[in-house]
């Protein structure tokens, strides 16, 4: 959606479709034939093509894989540490992604205000104190960490993987933030 006040997606420069290289460009074009639009992600990290590769790489990595996190268990992180770490890019389309992926229109907002609170079971909250601690204060992440968790059912690699979500969308945050990114519109009524 556009109009004439609308805001520039970064304050770098976005480079054309058109200008970039084949790989880059066939990625975002699956992206908006699946999605209907292009969200201004792949737009903005496009300014650089090989940390654009590197970036969504490692994303598709973590958020795509066979993994004992559901999609919708990894989206709640990502809707968690991104609203603690004050990314409105990532608050919004990743609980677009949320809703969809719990099929519940109110799941992302109850979790990017208070995750504690929200409709979900003890498991998540869980998995989310430990997602804040690692996006927080990672320092301070001790065995009794580890050790809750396996409470909860988590093994090694489930600890690892909320590990690997909380501290990549800690880089995806602080980019969104430099850029001043901005979400699309699309994004808001998603899931609704």
């Amino acid at each position: 959606m556009s109009s004439s006040t609308e805001q520039p997606i970064s304050r770098f420069q976005v480079p054309s479709l058109e200008s970039l290289p084949e790989d880059i460009r066939e990625k975002i074009l699956a992206v908006q034939e699946k999605s209907g639009f292009i969200p201004n992600v792949f737009l903005v990290l496009a300014h650089r093509p090989a940390e654009f590769r590197a970036f969504f790489d490692y994303h598709d990595a973590l958020m795509e894989k066979d993994s004992n996190l559901t999609k919708g268990e990894r989206e709640m992180i990502v809707v968690a540490t991104s609203n603690l770490n004050q990314c409105q890019y990532c608050v919004v389309a990743h609980g677009a992604i949320l809703r969809i992926r719990e099929k519940n229109p109110e799941i992302a907002d109850q979790i990017a205000v208070n995750y504690r609170k929200a409709d979900i079971t003890d498991r998540q909250k869980a998995m989310l104190d430990f997602a804040i601690k690692v996006s927080q204060q990672a320092q301070e992440v001790c065995d009794a960490d580890f050790e809750e968790l396996k409470r909860h059912g988590f093994n090694d690699e489930d600890i690892w993987d909320i590990s690997g979500i909380a501290a990549f969308f800690g880089l995806s945050n602080r980019m969104a933030n430099v850029t001043n990114m901005r979400p699309n519109a699309e994004f808001y009524s998603l899931g609704r």
